[in-house]
């Protein structure tokens, strides 16, 4: 069997925060009551505090003086901006890869056929999961441990999210698109860099 995943407190904290940005629980420009969370938590302010700098460093919210921290509401804009920079990333790790992806890509086709199962059942949260499990996995082919962390530093499936839920950049068919880039590795297609930086640049909402 395997073994359950254990997350930190803080972990635990942010994916706390994230769910209730990304569901509406708190609304662009509402704020966040650091001190309130802790206590809804039973946890101290400190690990809150960690969590909420660090989506602030991903631009989710913002500290506003004397008014404490706020959801931004975020325009299409700010959510195009993410993209040129995933898809420049992605295509570098496509390109070290590809070698690996070209002999096998069974990292990459259970979460095809799972966004085909979400793509079916119409499962918002399901199509988020499974798109950023593919590319994550895309990214750690690469084999570049410093590629990787960059490529999660930008906080892809926090900024996917807020994409499909607030802006409704719901694409018809998440799977066929990632089967494409599936079949492209296995396939060894030269291109297959730039389909990946194609691909993910197609995901980016239109301001």
């Amino acid at each position: 069997m395997t073994p359950p995943v254990v997350h930190s407190l803080r972990e635990q904290i942010h994916e706390h925060l994230v769910e209730g940005i990304v569901s509406g629980r708190w609304k662009p420009g509402e704020r966040i009551v650091e001190r309130r969370v802790a206590a809804e938590l039973e946890v101290s302010q400190t690990p809150v505090r960690e969590a909420l700098r660090e989506l602030e460093a991903l631009r989710i919210i913002e500290s506003v003086p004397n008014k404490g921290v706020r959801v931004r509401a975020l325009t299409a804009a700010d959510l195009e901006e993410i993209y040129p920079v995933r898809a420049g990333l992605e295509q570098m790790a496509a390109e070290l890869a590809a070698p690996r992806l070209a002999e096998d890509v069974s990292v990459l086709e259970p979460h095809v056929a799972a966004l085909y199962e979400a793509d079916a059942a119409g499962d918002g949260e399901a199509q988020v999961r499974h798109t950023v499990a593919f590319h994550r996995e895309l990214v750690r082919a690469s084999g570049n441990s410093v590629l990787l962390h960059t490529w999660e530093s930008l906080g892809i499936e926090v900024w996917t999210a807020l994409s499909i839920r607030w802006l409704g950049t719901v694409q018809e068919s998440y799977a066929e698109e990632h089967e494409q880039v599936v079949a492209a590795f296995r396939g060894k297609d030269p291109n297959v860099a730039r389909l990946v930086k194609d691909h993910v640049l197609g995901c980016a909402p239109r301001a």
